[in-house]
């Protein structure tokens, strides 16, 4: 009888447990804390992709899906995609409507000065009910994070460039560019150029961008001949024509004239055109900001420069070696030995916040204060792609990056 009766305890107990219902770590961490339930949203770096340009291959995670997994553990989270090589105006007033809804209006002026079409697609948007009291939480990847900073600005802020503008002219204005809109919680950058790359300074990326999308698609399984890849520069009059070859078309897009201008990537990834971006686009006081960089180099003890890491994605070796020794005096800003160490395409001192704004070392689990950049340690070991998953190491399971970003989800959502 009393061994019996063990048993239908222990049944009872079985029972119990079998009967409380499956919590995901989003239900959790919401129980745990008077914290919020903001959608994030990811935004992709230089030459970042969208669903299907490189068939099952994600940007976010590679073989992985890290949107699905956050969303699988209750946390939701949206892709989005922006032009990959355009500047961060261009990127930040598309990423505006893709959340939003609606054709991208780049700005009457801006467009103007700037020599492109004012509109873009038309986007029926990811999250419409997106506002003032339905924020989000913003996460970008390298130029990806000076994106979502300029929209994070133009939300605020507007551009009085653009009102003075349209009412000197009698146009409509877009409402992106009037200013008071309060509806980001945080913004988190991941492996971003804050101050500008020393790579870009000297012309170098093109080439590496190219390698970049053969480098992908090869990870993806994808042929120069199935690839979709876009880089949506419609509005530069750039588009892909009815059955031109992807080498075809990535030839004239590398042969034109639009990298000479400014209002494109690679001046905005320059040290002097990111110190540009960081004098009108600053921090606010009612936004968390927060940064990642990897390190993937090593001081050589012969000749003190930084030498990457056996590690390193061997596309990254060259622009390592490169940076890892470069200094300059002139043009502003100068460039000296404590820009040396790198992730293979950031400089590690260019990817913890912008030198121009406050900032104070952070960890989880410590108070996070509003408008300053709440820099993580230095990750080392982790080059620029390691971040993002598309390594071949990564697929192997080197870095954990579910474990990553469920941990950067769940403390974006302990935010009051």
């Amino acid at each position: 009888m009393i061994a019996l009766s063990r048993v239908m305890l222990i049944l009872s107990l079985v029972l119990a447990l079998l009967s409380v219902p499956f919590t995901s770590l989003a239900e959790e961490n919401q129980k745990k804390n008077s914290g919020n339930s903001y959608p994030i949203v990811m935004v992709h770096g230089l030459m970042g992709w969208g669903e299907g340009e490189m068939g099952g291959f994600h940007y976010w995670g590679g073989l992985q899906d890290i949107q699905a997994n956050l969303n699988e553990q209750g946390f939701q989270t949206y892709v989005a995609t922006v032009g990959p090589v355009s500047s961060n105006w261009d990127r930040a007033v598309e990423l505006y409507h893709y959340i939003n809804g609606g054709t991208v209006d780049y700005g009457a002026r801006h467009a103007k000065e700037h020599g492109h079409d004012q509109y873009g697609k038309t986007f029926p948007g990811i999250y419409t009910e997106w506002n003032q009291k339905n924020k989000i939480h913003l996460v970008g990847h390298s130029m990806g994070g000076q994106t979502i900073r300029t929209l994070v600005d133009l939300l605020k802020d507007g551009s009085e460039a653009e009102r003075s503008y349209a009412k000197e002219q009698g146009m409509e204005l877009s409402p992106l560019f009037k200013d008071g809109k309060s509806q980001v919680q945080s913004v988190t950058s991941l492996a971003t150029p804050h101050n500008g790359s020393t790579f870009a300074d000297e012309e170098l990326v093109v080439p590496l961008i190219k390698k970049m999308v053969m480098h992908a698609a090869a990870m993806g399984g994808l042929s120069q001949d199935s690839l979709v890849y876009d880089f949506k520069l419609e509005h530069w009059g750039l588009e892909r024509e009815e059955g031109e070859s992807f080498l075809s078309y990535a030839d004239r897009i590398y042969n034109s004239s639009v990298w000479e201008r400014r209002d494109i990537s690679l001046y905005d990834l320059t040290t002097p055109g990111a110190k540009e971006l960081n004098e009108w686009v600053g921090t606010h006081p009612d936004v968390y900001y927060f940064s990642f960089i990897g390190q993937a180099t090593y001081e050589d003890w012969l000749t003190g420069r930084s030498l990457p890491s056996l590690s390193m994605s061997a596309m990254l070796v060259p622009s390592s070696l490169f940076m890892g020794s470069y200094t300059r005096n002139h043009p502003d800003p100068a460039i000296d030995e404590s820009w040396w160490p790198n992730d293979g395409l950031v400089n590690v001192v260019s990817g913890k916040y912008p030198f121009s704004q406050k900032h104070e070392a952070y960890d989880y689990g410590e108070k996070a204060q509003k408008g300053v950049w709440n820099h993580f340690s230095v990750q080392n070991g982790w080059d620029h792609l390691d971040h993002i998953g598309i390594n071949a190491k990564d697929a192997l399971g080197i870095h954990d990056l579910d474990g990553f970003y469920q941990k950067l989800a769940a403390h974006l959502q302990r935010l009051p």
